[in-house]
């Protein structure tokens, strides 16, 4: 499987690098057009024109396929992960049978610390890619950019827009501590060998 994850991501990159052609490709064509235009060459300058309109739908699909494409690699990603956690909470469980079998309590409580380890650090690396990637696209789209962005759009449409767009909180996700996820594992480890449910 990870052959075809380095794959996907190839053919997405390949993806992403024909859009930029084709948006260089659209630039040259309405240059080439507004030059015709100078010359009073109406019909090459509908060509360029027609040219140009080409390249621009071609470097959207060339985005749009290769955002699909990303999109399923991530699914094969976490198919790859979740494989390793199965294998990990298999054997887990299998020892937790035989400890169960012998009612050893410290290794019952071995066990189950090793197995909530696993969550907790599926859990971390969740977390963690979610934080990167909401960095990552917050870094690709300045604010700033879409605010001034925003503003034209409103103006060539003649739409009132908001006075104060960068203004607007945002509401960070909040995430439980380390020392909140220990205190409740131990309250449950401690509920698990007083025999409570």
């Amino acid at each position: 499987m990870q052959e075809q994850l380095l794959n996907l991501r190839f053919a997405s990159k390949q993806l992403q690098r024909q859009s930029v052609k084709s948006e260089q490709n659209e630039k040259r064509e309405k240059l080439k057009a507004k030059k015709a235009m100078e010359k009073g060459n109406m019909d090459g300058a509908r060509i360029y024109a027609e040219n140009a309109i080409r390249e621009k739908s071609m470097a959207l699909n060339y985005l749009k396929l290769s955002s699909r494409i990303d999109g399923v690699a991530s699914r094969v990603e976490q198919a790859i992960r979740m494989r390793v956690v199965t294998g990990s909470m298999s054997g887990i469980v299998k020892s937790l049978d035989k400890a169960m079998k012998t009612m050893d309590l410290a290794q019952v409580t071995q066990v189950m610390d090793r197995f909530e380890k696993q969550f907790e650090d599926l859990d971390v690396q969740g977390a963690y890619v979610e934080k990167t990637m909401s960095k990552s696209s917050a870094l690709s789209t300045p604010a700033s950019e879409v605010d001034l962005l925003l503003e034209q759009v409103a103006d060539e449409h003649g739409l009132e827009l908001a006075e104060d767009l960068h203004d607007v909180p945002i509401k960070p996700p909040v995430l439980r501590t380390p020392e909140h996820q220990q205190d409740e594992l131990t309250a449950r480890l401690e509920k698990l060998k007083t025999g409570g449910s």
